[in-house]
Parts: C-alpha cells; structure tokens; sequence
C-alpha cells in the first residue's frame, strides 16, 4: 500500500513551504488510495517547543489535510533507535569514534587550508584499540567507501551521488541522542513509508540515508524534492516576502481552500486553469508535472484567489468566520446587522474576511471622524437640504429594506429636482464616514433605521 509521510520540526510554526509539501504528500496519498501520516520530528530539545506542535496540529486541522496515523513523535521513540544502532555495531556497520571537537575543528581547518571538502577522515574507522580515556565517543555509521548512491526521484529523474563525497555520518552524539538522519531511516522503515515527498533542501540527506536503509537491509522508499519557493525578488523566503505562519493567514481573514489552491499552483500548472475544488486537486495532481525550478511567492495572487473563493463561498459559513473576525477586531456582532447579511453584500468587495470585517465596522461603532477629504468635498451646505429631505422620507418608512429606501431616495432627487449624484454622496458620508460600502440601499438597510437616523442628524450638525 502507497504511504507518504509528512515530518515537520516543531521548531517554529507551520510555514507555506511546510504546507505546500504536506499538501502534495497529502494529495498523492489519497490519489492512490494509500496511507498519509503525520510525524513530528522533535529530537531537538532546545528548538522543539509545544507551542509550535500546537501550531502545527491547528494548521494541518484548519487546512483539512487528515492523517491517518500519528501523530507519532520522535522523543517516544529513543529506545527504538538506540536498539537499531546497536545492532549495527554488532554487525559492524557503525563503530565509535573518539575524535575531541578539538581535533575535528583542527582538520577542518587543515581541509580547509588545503583548499578541500570539509569531513571527517574515518580517522576511528577501524580502531581496534581501548576505549579513550575522558572522552565519551560518538557513533558513526560506515558508509560505503566505493560505488554510488542512485535516486530516482518522482521530480527530478535520476541523480547519482559517489559514495566518496560522502564521509561517515554521526548518528547519535555523544550525550546518547541519535541525530536526525538516522532516526528518519528508522521512523520510515517502521512506519511502512514508500514515498517520501520534501522539500529539495534534503537532497544532500538522501543518499546518506538510502545508504542506512541498505546496511539495514530495507529497501528505501522512492523520493521525490520539491524545488523550494522563492520571494517575489528571486531571493529566499522570508516573513517579509508574506512567508508567515499558515495560522497567521487563518487569522488575516484567508479561506484555507484559497491557500491550498496557492501552494497547488505553486510550481504545479494543469493549463491555464487558477481555480481548482478539493475534487479537482485530486484528479488532476500529478508528481511528475511539478516544476523543477524553484517557484515565486506572490502575494498578490494569493489574495487575488482569496477574493474569488470569498465570492463562491457558502453565505452561513462567511458570516460564522466574519463573526470571529469582528471578535478579534473588538467589534460585537451582536450589536448590529447578521454577519452573514453582511458578508453577502461585501463579498464582492473584499479581498480577506479581516478586511471585510475592517470595512464593515461602522455598521455596528460609531465612527470618531469623517474621512476629511470626503466630508469636505460633500458635507457642504448644499447638502443640508437633501440631507433633510432623506431623514423625513427615512422616518415615514415603514418597511426596512434595500428596495423601498432606493424608492424613498428616487423620490425624494425627483422631489428636489436633483440628480442622484447629489443625493447619494452625501448620505454615504453621512452614514459610513466615508467608507466605501455596498450600494447604499443596502448599506442603509443593513446599518438600520435608528442608526440611519441618528447618522444624518450627526452629518446636519456637522455642516452647521
């Protein structure tokens, strides 16, 4: 059965890049029917914290990216690994190495110098000899000295590595903890994985590990590396290219399906086609179609698909998650219109839910100011009279709602002889600041009759 894998650190939060690998893991798991489990590799003690695996727990639940096992934690798991290491110093693929840090920032330097490779020289590779005295050994893995490592990765084709680039990994430290690329061989081969889908930042790790499996006797599970992703400017990722946690986008009013449909089309094209349901991903994604170049973060595009899922989504979810956001904005949703009446009339206008929930704020708090430019351009004394005219045919108003307040505000421009132009400018000053809102009919209708009415004696006072 096909099982993928994903193992993030929890050394900081979920990021897009993590994401955009547990995505495809994710996808090429269901696609085959197969098993997709969540790892989380915590053996560094001093990074790992559990309020980074909270994080990523929430973020994997929030992108709906299931697990079928796990998930598994590396730190439960050390006498597992101390028992496969001891196998192999029985059977003399690994052996105890005695260098000092000493000694190994010495041949550094002297490689160096020499202008060579950096590695260790299996100095201890063959010691026959007594334990050394005050100095606690690490343990080595024996690679191979001859031959070569192949990948044929689901990605990038074939790569071959020679044995002799590589030197004799250290796999578990002096303190008795064993080390990253040795713990992944034993996760993988206990967890049944069969392919293994990461970023390409591991490629340097693979055939190490692949040489780990073989001394095992295990066959290793097929790769595939994915190209990493690149800021806007060609430089690497980082927070100020929008490379912030996924949850951070949960919180700035993003959908996670326009998220997932981001990360899918980055580095991933099936035509020109942008917008892809959970269904489609699934039919259509393929390993062998990812670019092998790296692929840019474009911010802009990411809440260009925001806005377009804001507009197909379902209109009582919209106003459960714009009730959240005008909770974490310090807005009550219960003083004013239904959230989910407000998300129908501004989810064509809004780009994220935070925005919408920005937007629509005057509709439940009263405003402090008029937005200067807009107030000086229409709450002028010309306006005082339409201004009046709209209070009195408000006031007269029995049914509440967006198509009898057009009717009221055509009577009243007919009345005054006046264009709508006139008319309407002043009353959305007048009734939102100056805030760009639905068509005023609505707008007006879902701010209500009393708020309507004390907004407009507030705009006549203004002028006066």
């Amino acid at each position: 059965m096909i099982k993928t894998r994903f193992a993030p650190s929890p050394t900081g939060y979920l990021h897009v890049g993590g994401a955009r690998t547990a995505l495809f893991s994710w996808l090429y798991a269901r696609q085959q029917a197969g098993s997709f489990v969540l790892r989380i590799e915590d053996t560094d003690l001093e990074r790992s914290s559990q309020a980074s695996i909270t994080a990523i727990l929430q973020a994997m639940d929030w992108l709906g990216l299931d697990y079928d096992e796990g998930p598994y934690y590396q730190t439960q798991r050390m006498e597992r690994y101390r028992e496969v290491i001891e196998r192999l110093l029985a059977e003399g693929k690994a052996y105890r190495c005695y260098c000092t840090r000493e000694e190994l920032d010495t041949l550094r330097a002297e490689q160096q110098a020499r202008k060579q490779k950096p590695r260790y020289d299996g100095r201890y590779r063959d010691y026959q000899g007594p334990p050394r005295e005050g100095v606690t050994p690490v343990i080595r893995f024996r690679n191979p000295l001859d031959g070569e490592v192949v990948i044929d990765d689901l990605i990038r084709g074939r790569i071959t590595i020679s044995n002799r680039e590589l030197d004799d990994l250290v796999i578990m430290r002096a303190d008795g903890s064993p080390t990253y690329n040795f713990c992944v061989v034993v996760d993988d081969w206990d967890m049944g994985i069969t392919q293994v889908i990461r970023g390409d930042d591991h490629i340097n790790n693979t055939p190490r590990q692949i040489n780990i499996f073989q001394a095992l006797g295990v066959t290793p599970p097929q790769y595939a590396h994915v190209p990493m992703i690149l800021g806007s400017d060609g430089s690497r990722l980082s927070k100020r290219h929008g490379a912030v946690s996924v949850l951070q986008y949960r919180d700035a009013g993003y959908l996670p399906e326009a998220l997932l449909n981001y990360l899918l089309r980055l580095g991933w094209a099936h035509g020109d086609q942008e917008l892809f349901s959970r269904e489609q991903m699934l039919e259509l994604f393929s390993l062998t179609s990812v670019n092998h170049a790296a692929a840019s973060f474009d911010p802009d595009k990411l809440l260009w698909l925001n806005q377009q899922y804001i507009k197909q989504a379902d209109a009582a979810r919209l106003g459960a998650l714009l009730h959240e956001h005008y909770m974490h904005i310090g807005v009550n949703p219960n003083d004013g219109p239904e959230p989910q009446a407000v998300a129908e009339a501004y989810r064509e206008r809004a780009r994220t839910l935070r925005e919408m929930a920005e937007n629509s704020r005057f509709l439940y708090q009263d405003f402090e100011h008029y937005d200067p430019a807009m107030a000086s351009k229409q709450l002028k004394p010309a306006a005082v009279e339409p201004l009046s005219a709209l209070r009195q045919q408000f006031v007269d108003l029995e049914t509440w709602q967006p198509a009898a307040i057009h009717a009221a505000m055509e009577a009243v421009a007919e009345r005054l002889q006046l264009k709508f132009g006139k008319i309407g400018p002043p009353l959305r000053v007048a009734v939102t600041g100056g805030a760009g809102s639905p068509s005023l009919d609505v707008t007006v209708a879902l701010l209500g009759k009393p708020r309507t009415l004390q907004r407009i004696d507030r705009a006549l006072a203004t002028i006066e």
